[in-house]
């Protein structure tokens, strides 16, 4: 007999976490904000992209510009960036990361509910993901059990998008420890305990081991090929 995950929805994120995209996404949006604003130069060479949303990377980097923050040129330049993205990511340096793929096929035979939890928007994430083969572990369109970027700016609004969607999936309240976010920084770890859903965080993005410690994440492992993380997700 199979045995039956422990939690009741995986909240994955992408970047650090189950992909590595090279920097395709910095570049497509960069090319982007050219596009919209004119030549940047260097002006977005500071910007740490590390686990915040594609609108808040939109609004900081126009603080930075010194441009008011505005929906609709919020949503152009989103979508020129994804027009961008097509191309960025068949970019060098792309990988999937350790253990990513033998986990997801893992959680999947289990029967488990595997979901993600991203600062992308949708259709970003999808991107990044085909590129590896990964996309079809995951489910899309309006009924997906997901949180994105479009469902706000801050982190937390994007855990909770992703909770509520579990529970209107299984037809009933879930609590949040039955639920796991799975990401690769400090920002992950925090949205997700807003919530008072645990964290396993992986060091597989900018920040090591020690430091999702330190953020307080439940659980940390240096991949997730790594025992420690299999052991977690799978029990």
């Amino acid at each position: 007999m199979t045995p039956r995950p422990p939690f009741s929805v995986y909240l994955f994120d992408v970047d650090g976490t189950l992909v590595n995209a090279g920097g395709a996404g910095r570049r497509a949006f960069e090319r982007a904000v050219g596009d919209h604003c004119g030549p940047i130069d260097d002006a977005l060479a500071g910007l740490r992209l590390d686990g915040m949303t594609d609108r808040l990377i939109v609004r900081e980097t126009l603080r930075i510009l010194g441009r008011a923050f505005d929906e609709e040129f919020c949503a152009a330049l989103l979508a020129r960036y994804v027009e961008h993205l097509h191309e960025e990511i068949h970019g060098p340096n792309y990988a999937v990361l350790p253990g990513v793929e033998d986990l997801l096929g893992a959680l999947h035979a289990r029967g488990a509910l595997v979901a993600l939890c991203t600062g992308n928007i949708a259709e970003g994430a999808r991107l990044k993901l085909t590129r590896g083969g990964l996309e079809r572990y995951f489910e899309w369109g309006a009924s997906a059990v997901a949180g994105f970027a479009g469902d706000g700016e801050d982190r937390v609004h994007v855990v909770a998008a992703a909770l509520r969607r579990t529970a209107e999936r299984l037809g009933r309240p879930v609590a949040p420890a039955e639920a796991l976010v799975i990401g690769d920084t400090p920002r992950d770890v925090e949205a997700a305990h807003a919530h008072g859903i645990p964290v396993l965080g992986v060091a597989t993005g900018r920040y090591g081991v020690d430091e999702l410690r330190r953020a307080g994440a439940d659980h940390v492992a240096p991949s997730l090929e790594d025992p420690t993380a299999r052991g977690v997700l799978l029990g």
